[in-house]
Parts: C-alpha cells; sequence; structure tokens
C-alpha cells in the first residue's frame, strides 16, 4: 500500500487488529465493510472499475461460498481484476462447525473462468506469490492456511518446484499439503511436485516428470486437480490416486489435528495409502 496507491483493502471485521498500523498510515484506503461480504465483493468491482486494485480479506467460507455469485459475475463475466485473500483453509477453524468449513473453495472457483487459485506453503511464499500477481487485471484467489511447511521454497507463479526426483512413481503436494507429504515420503523413491498454484495449472513441470503412477495430495476436497493431470497426460495411461479432504461434513469435535485423524490425514496414513499403491 505503500509502495503503490491504487490498492485499497476491504475487511469483513476479520483479523481487524493486526491492520492497526495500515489503518493509522492509509485511513483512505482500508475499510473495515464488517459482515457485508457479498456487498464488500461488489464494492471491490467497483473500485477495479475505477482503476484502483482491490484487497478483500475474511474467512474462507464467508469470502468463497457467500460471494460466488459476486466473484463470478463482478469479477470473473467482466474479467476485472482483483485480490481474494482467505484464512481458515479447509477445517483450521475446527472447533467452529461447519459455519467455518470451507474444503470446497478451490473447486467452486475452479469453474470460474479465468480465476488465479494460489496456495503458499509459507508467509515468504505468500509474500513472492502475492507480489507478482496483485496488479496483474486478474481476479485472483490467495488461499492461507494456519498449518504451514516447515520450509519455504523458491516459488513463481504459475508455475511447480521440482522438490525431489525419483524413479517409482510422482507424487503433487499442493500447498500446505506438503509437509505431511515430504514426512510421508521420506525415503522413498518418488518425484515429488510441489503446486503453490493450482490455476493456471502448470502443465510443463507435470509432463517432465509424469511416472505412469501418479500421487495427488490435496489440502481441501479430494480430486480437485484430476481433471487437470488426466489433460495433461492424455493419451498416456496413468493409475492416479488422490488424497485429500473426503466430501463429508466434518462433525466430530475438536482441534484441526483431530479431523486429520477421522479423514486419514496425517502423516502415517498418507504413508500407507502411498506404500500400498507402490507395492
Amino acid at each position: 500500500m505503500r509502495e503503490d496507491e491504487r490498492v485499497v483493502t476491504l475487511l469483513g471485521d476479520i483479523g481487524v487488529h493486526s491492520f492497526a498500523d495500515v489503518f493509522n498510515a492509509f485511513p483512505s484506503r482500508i475499510y473495515n465493510i464488517g459482515i457485508f461480504e457479498q456487498a464488500t465483493v461488489g464494492s471491490a468491482a467497483g473500485l477495479s472499475m475505477a482503476g484502483m486494485i482491490p484487497i478483500v480479506h475474511t474467512i474462507a467460507p464467508f469470502l468463497i461460498e457467500r460471494c460466488t455469485e459476486q466473484l463470478k459475475d463482478d469479477f470473473g463475466y467482466q474479467k476485472l481484476g482483483g485480490n481474494f485473500v482467505s484464512v481458515g483453509a479447509s477445517y483450521d477453524y475446527a472447533a467452529l462447525g461447519g459455519t467455518h468449513h470451507c474444503p470446497a473453495d478451490v473447486a467452486i472457483l475452479k469453474h470460474i473462468p479465468g480465476m488465479e487459485i494460489i496456495l503458499p506453503g509459507t508467509a515468504e511464499e505468500f509474500d513472492t506469490l502475492f507480489t507478482q500477481t496483485y496488479a496483474n487485471s486478474k481476479p485472483t484467489y490467495t488461499r492461507l492456511s494456519e498449518r504451514l511447511n516447515d520450509e519455504g521454497y523458491s516459488v513463481q507463479f504459475g508455475k511447480a518446484h521440482v522438490v525431489q526426483k525419483g524413479s517409482r512413481a510422482t507424487v503433487i503436494a499442493v500447498g500446505p499439503a506438503l509437509k505431511p507429504t515430504l514426512e510421508a515420503c521420506a525415503e522413498l523413491d518418488v518425484t515429488i511436485l510441489y503446486y503453490t498454484t493450482v490455476a493456471p495449472f502448470d502443465t510443463e513441470t507435470l509432463k517432465a516428470h509424469a511416472h505412469e503412477q501418479i500421487i495427488l495430495v490435496e489440502p481441501y476436497y479430494r480430486g480437485g486437480l484430476i481433471f487437470d493431470i488426466m489433460d495433461t497426460l492424455a493419451p498416456q495411461k496413468i493409475a492416479l490416486e488422490s488424497i485429500g479432504v473426503p466430501h463429508e461434513f466434518l462433525t466430530h469435535y475438536g482441534k484441526a489435528a483431530d479431523h486429520d485423524v477421522h479423514i486419514g490425514m496425517t502423516n502415517e496414513a498418507i504413508r500407507n495409502r502411498i506404500t500400498t499403491l507402490l507395492s
């Protein structure tokens, strides 16, 4: 905001106190709109049409599921640029129940033509990817999670990162799913590709490192990238396994780690799935 006077930030009554310094420095370019998410996205479209660069920030289900129509019509259909940055990915806010869970966000937004979707795995990766995309005149969704990878990489928007090379299978890990994937694949002879951008999908890196067996590990509803993978590798025959959040409501009490155990997203469960496939 200091370097680009076009940037305007709109908050949905989430994390407001964290932006105290921004409110003091740029009082005319940051607003806490409150719990009016659909109107906020519509207002962001108006700002974009006026030459500004809007950033809308709130919890994932309120930003994506509640505002799908506005994201589709106001930004997608009109081909406007804007930034939509969420928190609370999938079931980060496990104890708050279904109203605050949002494992469907990536699947929803992939159906909006032209929507860019980013899943950084560390704060540094977010900074890099956001700087590369915030002013590119495209609608861009950045999905933030409280669950981070142990190590960041030199990521680039639209490109996958080759973490390691192996000969038995190709494992694709998306965003913060890389941490459990690396632990699950310890000492396994597999290639690991790290995707922080899922739309647009990097086809070239996959083509260059694809084995006959492909294992996809995603931190949202499972199968989000299945079509992209099959479309990229067609007509090559592959065995494709998808590991992710099952398509069901998570109604158990507890923290996010407890949900991991219930749905099979622990390091041990992921490793068992992968080693079973390899054998």
